[in-house]
């Protein structure tokens, strides 16, 4: 008999601020495991995991962490709306014990929303740790609602958690609403809008407080939630443009006497360690440098140890072909068939995931332990400056990170900021940043031709100074790029940046190096398998179908090839880039398999083997120089520009963000490619 899914008994919304582990409860209640980032962007879209208590079935919906309900970026935007508008029977506010002010704010906020609500006052162990002391019965008479403390990463007072949801849920466990209050000027007018409001408005007295801003108040009538009138119009004309921000005064002034009254801390909550870590990662002296140090280790560490793990697995796949070649002789498969799944789709396959995955099962964990441990959002607080004289802000700098592992994710990151005209610039030069499809090619390129003399240990040393030089000039490049498209393209007013420095946390580390490759790593070579394999048959048939004595696909490189010597490459090359468009990992192995006799990758799978294929097709220091600028800037991949249509509306911005980086690459290939000829 086919089992029935059951039907929850009470919805759950859980909600909060960001950076206070709100990922890590939902993961602790539902036991879905999710990624754990720190930063609002991670989140985007709503997710839902279920549990069962006491023979209940409860839905748990998650929202993106929220700093403010008067926020308009689109994933506050979503969290805003589902607890405003959605349908539940209680809330999970979640709260940082060990720095409970920064986040109460949200918490006060959205007990003004309901007061069905729990206040989860996660990571106490931090507290402890810090000294700080919570009277939690205290804190609850001031709140109206029931407050646990939890350590959601151990699992600790979570079935506390489950007991008192259910109760509230249920209706067995009162709450009382306690609203803030609010100067007299604000009430009058919130009071006055509240009135002229439709009768079944929902949230009435939420929302009047919101139709202060001016901003929020344009979102909400031109996209329906509330309906104007002239009456109402008419009210607003006469709210001054900063009574919002009494109200908001307000609201931190409560936030500030709670604190007051239920937080003790027995010494400081951070550590003199602590302080000298955030002045070397913040100061204008030594903010850049600490950036520039942290990726050249990591790069250090990327290129040095995906060397010998990417030649186990070149000769793993080596051992395998043969055997597979065997069997196939022996069930006489045919030279058609033969050459398709072996030459082709093997080929592709065993090249992609031997050169890609030993850089990325490194790079990925390592990026990922330094974005639990707090350190991303410094880095962002330290571009912040070279971003506003771009005519931006430095949440860019949080999605270009994420564009590291890719730039699909890190156009999705852009959600977390708030200005249209911003969020808009940072997806379209999202791609100047090189992903980590572009990462092989880029460290294969270095080692093998600017490296390649050294010794083992100066080559990787060397390789991870060069691979940070080409990421500072990427983000020179996006800066450059950044502020023309402020200038000419995007004009309007730029947004400021309120960027909230977490407190630094010991990272979970073999969580987060499972979770990294779970998440990452494994979904991302899934993508690049998926691609290559039709991919590995498309480019077998071109190299093998034949017009006039020659291949299709040295036909399109004879084609291109005049205008790829004069960007110091060849028509294999710029043949390549267009057809690694699905995915930009497949863009050296489609480069060898046309270099080498028959279109196969028999011979390839080692640095070396592809060293002596290069070279013996006229490959020097220049054209590598121009193969990895071109793989930095060039076009987006097919994904990035779908995803780029879909989160800015816009066929230009599609445009722009598939014209610029080509458009820079070429012109960056050519200067190099004259600077050579010249010397």
């Amino acid at each position: 008999m086919k089992k029935t899914k059951r039907s929850p008994d009470y919805e759950i919304t859980l909600a909060g601020a960001a950076n206070v582990g709100k990922s890590t409860v939902f993961n602790a209640l539902t036991g879905m495991k999710q990624h754990t980032g720190n930063w609002s962007g991670k989140t985007v879209f709503t997710a839902v995991g279920e549990y069962r208590h006491n023979g209940k079935n409860f839905r748990l919906t998650d929202t993106p962490g929220t700093y403010s309900m008067y926020s308009l970026s689109p994933d506050e935007l979503a969290a805003r709306d589902q607890l405003l508008f959605g349908s539940y029977d209680c809330v999970i506010i979640t709260a940082d014990a060990s720095g409970l002010e920064r986040s109460l704010s949200t918490a006060l906020e959205i007990t003004g929303i309901t007061s069905k609500a729990v206040l989860c006052l996660n990571m106490m162990d931090e507290a402890e740790k810090r000294g700080v002391i919570i009277d939690t019965g205290e804190l609850s008479m001031q709140l109206g609602i029931p407050v646990v403390p939890v350590t959601a990463r151990s699992g600790k007072g979570m079935l506390k958690l489950k007991e008192t949801v259910l109760g509230v849920a249920s209706g067995k466990m009162q709450t009382r609403k306690i609203g803030t209050d609010y100067p007299a000027n604000v009430k009058e007018a919130a009071g006055r809008i509240s009135t002229l409001m439709e009768a079944d408005q929902k949230n009435k007295k939420v929302l009047s407080l919101l139709m202060l801003n001016e901003a929020v108040r344009t979102e909400l009538t031109e996209s329906g939630k509330i309906k104007r009138s002239d009456r109402l119009d008419a009210v607003l004309e006469t709210v001054p443009g900063s009574m919002y921000e009494d109200a908001a005064a307000a609201l931190r002034k409560r936030c500030e006497n709670i604190c007051k009254v239920c937080v003790k801390e027995s010494r400081n909550d951070r550590t003199t360690a602590e302080k000298r870590l955030d002045r070397l990662m913040t100061s204008k002296a030594t903010g850049i440098p600490m950036i520039i140090l942290l990726f050249a280790l990591i790069f250090y560490l990327t290129v040095s140890g995906a060397n010998y793990p990417s030649e186990l697995l070149g000769n793993l796949f080596e051992g395998l072909r043969e055997l597979l070649e065997k069997l196939f002789e022996s069930v006489n498969a045919g030279p058609i068939i033969t050459g398709i799944i072996l030459d082709g789709v093997y080929g592709t396959l065993s090249s992609v995931v031997s050169v890609m995955l030993p850089p990325m099962a490194i790079f990925f964990p390592l990026f990922a332990l330094l974005e639990d441990s707090g350190i991303l959002p410094r880095i962002a607080f330290d571009l912040d400056r070279a971003f506003c004289r771009a005519g931006t802000q430095g949440k860019q700098a949080l999605t270009m990170m994420m564009g590291f592992g890719c730039n699909a994710c890190g156009v999705t990151g852009c959600r977390m900021i708030e200005n249209k005209r911003d969020r808009r610039i940072a997806a379209v030069t999202n791609n100047f940043c090189p992903c980590n499809g572009r990462f092989p090619t880029i460290i294969a390129m270095i080692t093998l031709f600017l490296t390649g003399s050294m010794t083992p240990f100066l080559r990787s040393a060397a390789a991870s100074l060069i691979l940070t030089g080409v990421i500072i000039l990427c983000m020179l490049v996006s800066l450059a790029a950044t502020k023309l498209l402020s200038l000419f393209v995007f004009k309007g007013r730029q947004s400021s940046m309120v960027l909230e420095l977490p407190p630094y946390r010991k990272p979970q580390i073999i969580k987060t190096i499972i979770r990294s490759l779970i998440d990452k790593t494994a979904k991302i070579l899934g993508r690049a398998v998926l691609v290559a394999v039709p991919a590995g048959v498309m480019i077998w048939l071109l190299t093998h179908i034949t017009v006039g004595g020659q291949s299709l696909i040295v036909w399109c490189a004879g084609f291109l090839d005049p205008f790829g010597r004069l960007m110091g490459l060849d028509g294999t090359m710029l043949t390549a880039f267009i057809l690694g468009f699905p995915a930009n990992e497949i863009v050296l192995p489609i480069a060898v398999m046309i270099y080498q006799s028959g279109g196969t990758f028999g011979d390839i799978q080692s640095l070396s083997a592809l060293y002596d294929v290069l070279i013996a097709n006229g490959w020097s220091i220049t054209t590598a120089i121009c193969a990895i600028i071109f793989t930095v800037m060039h076009f987006p991949c097919s994904t990035t520009l779908i995803t780029i249509r879909k989160e800015t509306g816009s066929a230009f911005c599609t445009f722009v963000a598939f014209i610029l980086p080509t458009v820079c690459g070429i012109i960056c290939c050519m200067l190099v490619n004259l600077v050579f000829l010249l010397i």
